[in-house]
């Protein structure tokens, strides 16, 4: 988690600037909100520096933030380091969240904790000497309907077990692109076996149209 591994001065960079283009999406994110209300761009601006530098947040990017929002850069800390979304130190090229809450937790996480860790070959909070995975626990995803799920980068796969586990890792170090979403053949969210309900439509009689004849 973010909040338990800063790191150190040698591999902090002494200054951080948005680039242009970036510079330009901070300046329309703040201007959403009113003045006065200028902190509330907090959680977005870390997410575009961090978007920026290779998937973590320097403390110079944390001092700029907060100057560009006129707040002390411990109220920008604080939140940086409260939630996992945010990497205070460097992390590998896919950063792999697990979820293990309780709904993905009932449905075999510590499987796909296992799996993570045999193919991987590191633990949990470690990233691989090639520093191309990092592999951390975390809370709710909010994908409970889909469990166990994890998180790699911006895209969620569900309905893991051990094997389809392993198999999304082993393409990512091919380089390839795995299928995101359910595992498993389910379609979204949709129920495992298929439809139980509605799962026929009879027309009206003497092709009369649905709805009477307004």
């Amino acid at each position: 988690m973010s909040g338990v591994h800063i790191a150190p001065p040698e591999v902090q960079p002494k200054d951080f600037a948005f680039t242009a283009e970036n510079l330009e999406k901070a300046k329309a994110i703040i201007a959403k909100y009113p003045a006065g209300r200028q902190r509330s761009a907090t959680m977005p601006l870390l997410d575009l520096a961090q978007r920026q530098h290779n998937g973590w947040v320097p403390m110079a990017a944390i001092r700029t933030i907060g100057e560009m929002l006129g707040v002390p850069e411990i109220r920008v800390l604080e939140v940086a380091s409260f939630y996992t979304m945010y990497n205070l130190a460097p992390v590998g090229k896919h950063f792999v969240q697990v979820c293990t809450t309780t709904p993905c937790w009932l449905r075999g996480s510590d499987k796909v904790v296992e799996a993570c860790e045999k193919h991987l070959g590191v633990k949990c909070g470690d990233t691989t000497a090639d520093g191309q995975f990092t592999l951390i626990e975390v809370e709710c995803l909010g994908a409970c309907v889909n469990a166990p799920m994890m998180q790699i980068g911006d895209d969620y796969y569900e309905d893991l077990d051990a094997e389809s586990t392993g198999k999304v890792l082993d393409a990512l170090k091919r380089g390839e692109k795995p299928k995101v979403g359910p595992q498993n053949g389910r379609q979204t969210s949709a129920p495992l076996g298929g439809p139980t309900t509605l799962t026929t439509f009879n027309p009206p009689a003497g092709n009369a149209p649905v709805g009477g004849d307004d």
